[in-house]
């Protein structure tokens, strides 16, 4: 099977197939078409870029055309899942396409922008649903969405689902689904952890592997460099600045493991002259947009982004990636690098490597298999790097980001941070927590956080140490004006000023004043602690029989010794007290 023709599409799938330019499928459309076509479950493994949107979106289209039914309210029949916003709207924006010429509606939901508007586009119902999973939930919780009609169901990136730990929410959606169903189930790599989940969604599905298992895209080049940390910016903008002006570069993917650090390689390509942009967690949905739009158009020819986000960026002509942070996770090497080469087209991926990266290194050309072309620094790479402009930062600024560049030393160079670049080490510790993490940060975050934690309590800056027991004598004995010190210590630090008239209100809490005199010149240890005055009369002096004792204190009319002593009544309580 050569051509779409050949597959059994309906008409108006191969016309707008025609449309898009597209002819001969590939290796994943080319076996999973016909078996999704006969309404078997598939289990499909293949590496981003090899047209898995294509593979499930044209025999699904196929099978709701040739059964078509009545919208009904506040549902779907066919519900794709998909991890990251950018994904969610590609994969709908494709949907739209491939059913051009069909009588189908398609509706996009995800997180960022107003929930009400959402939830009023599924009120007459929608063929088929594209949504991220905590927005898909907010609108079931809100009763605005039903699950029971769908009649297609499709999993893809189940493996980033697994990182960014949906691991409960995709457990409640599969119980919301129907029971007969299609069910697709699509991810770029398959260890144990990710096919445990598919168990939960398909029933004997068919196998569908086009490449081997977490191998790279063959024709990638990929290069590293080794480098300090601290030479990384210098070397990325004179590789851009140059690549950019001589062509050799069209479009370029830069990854960086945290969002500050993307905002900061950005600051410091404009300032080099070259247009950057940068799309993570922290940028609102219409920046996000905006910059894959200016990316997408070319006007903006870098784009600086964080493992999550870059999961739906799917532009051609991206010539060079970027991996100026390397990945924690091995796997995501896998995706980062999936961004370029495609479509039949050839890519360069290029990584900087600081000392405290290379066991992460080691882990990537363990699981792929490959050994990276080693790549020198430029000849007068320190006199180019001399010529780069200063970034004007202000200087709270610049301490922010060597806190943050501290951080992220602490957790690259751990034990604990180094255990999860294996082959699923770091993304299985992260699903076991049940939790979302933010914007693709691992378990390597909050291992990282505990560590910054523990170092901040060891270093930080501690008062005299107050032993309640100290060297005071335990028989008892020792007089009252020895067993309390005196702290000549708070003299000290706190200095004496006068009150006056000062209003109460503008004065802080611990320099209230006592009485007429100025708190600092009030003596602390002239006096034993025990022979403070109480009022105007000295306590030794104050007489004790001018009250009568307590056991002869009268109880209202009725002296005490008269009181019955016999059972109460019930219910009423004790006599009545005057």
């Amino acid at each position: 099977m050569s051509y779409f023709s050949d597959l059994g599409l309906a008409e108006p799938l191969l016309r707008a197939l025609e449309t898009k330019g597209y002819s001969d499928p590939t290796p994943i459309q080319q076996q999973a078409i016909p078996a999704l076509l006969e309404g078997r479950d598939i289990l499909g493994i293949a590496q981003t870029g090899t047209g898995k949107t294509a593979a499930f979106s044209l025999p699904s289209l196929h099978r709701l055309a040739a059964n078509p039914k009545a919208r009904m309210n506040a549902s779907c029949r066919m519900l794709v899942l998909s991890p990251t916003r950018e994904l969610a709207a590609q994969i709908a924006e494709n949907m739209r396409g491939y059913a051009k010429y069909l009588n189908l509606s398609v509706q996009c939901i995800f997180g960022g922008v107003p929930v009400g508007k959402q939830a009023r586009a599924l009120t007459s119902g929608v063929d088929i649903l594209v949504a991220t999973p905590g927005r898909l939930l907010d609108l079931i919780d809100q009763r605005a969405l039903t699950l029971r009609n769908v009649e297609i169901f499709v999993l893809d990136e189940a493996d980033q689902m697994m990182d960014l730990g949906f691991i409960v929410p995709l457990k409640r959606v599969a119980n919301m689904l129907p029971k007969e169903r299609q069910s697709l189930f699509f991810s770029a790599t398959m260890p144990k952890a990710i096919a445990d989940l598919g168990k939960q969604f398909i029933n004997n599905p068919v196998r569908v592997e086009v490449a081997p298992q977490s191998t790279t895209v063959e024709r990638v080049e990929q290069y590293v460099t080794q480098l300090n940390q601290g030479e990384k910016q210098a070397l990325l903008s004179l590789s851009l600045r140059v690549g950019l002006a001589d062509g050799k570069i069209d479009r370029a993917l830069v990854f960086t493991r945290t969002k500050h650090g993307a905002d900061r390689v950005v600051r410091h390509l404009v300032s080099a002259g070259v247009q950057a942009a940068a799309i993570h967690g922290n940028k609102s949905q219409p920046q996000r947009t905006a910059a894959l739009n200016a990316f997408r158009q070319g006007s903006t020819p870098v784009l600086v982004a964080t493992d999550i986000a870059a999961r739906g960026i799917d532009v051609t002509g991206v010539s060079h990636v970027f991996n100026f942070e390397m990945p924690n996770v091995a796997e995501q090497y896998v995706h980062r690098i999936g961004r370029t080469a495609r479509a039949g087209a050839d890519g360069i991926a290029i990584s900087y490597v600081a000392p405290d990266e290379r066991d992460y290194l080691r882990d990537i050309e363990r699981l792929t298999k490959i050994k990276l072309f080693p790549q020198a620094l430029p000849q007068d790479f320190l006199k180019l790097a001399a010529q780069l402009p200063a970034l004007s930062r202000k200087p709270q600024e610049l301490e922010q980001d060597a806190r943050r560049d501290a951080r992220d030393a602490r957790g690259r160079g751990g034990p604990a941070a180094r255990g999860q670049g294996g082959r699923s080490g770091g993304a299985n510790k992260n699903r076991s927590t049940g939790g979302q993490a933010r914007d693709g940060q691992s378990r390597d975050q909050y291992v990282r956080n505990d560590r910054i934690a523990a170092d901040r309590k060891a270093t930080a800056v501690r008062g005299p140490v107050f032993n309640p027991l100290g060297d005071v004598p335990q028989d008892g004995n020792r007089p009252d004006a020895e067993r309390r010190p005196a702290a000549p210590h708070r003299d000290a630090a706190r200095p004496a000023r006068p009150h006056g008239d000062r209003p109460q209100g503008d004065r802080p809490f611990g320099q209230m004043p006592r009485g007429d005199r100025p708190q600092g010149d009030r003596p602390r240890t002239d006096r034993p602690h025990g022979d403070r005055p109480r009022g105007d009369r000295p306590q030794s002096d104050r007489p004790q029989g001018d009250r009568r004792p307590q056991g002869d204190r009268p109880r209202g009319d009725r002296p005490q010794g008269d009181r019955p002593q016999g059972p109460r009544r019930q219910g009423g309580g004790g006599p009545r007290r005057g």
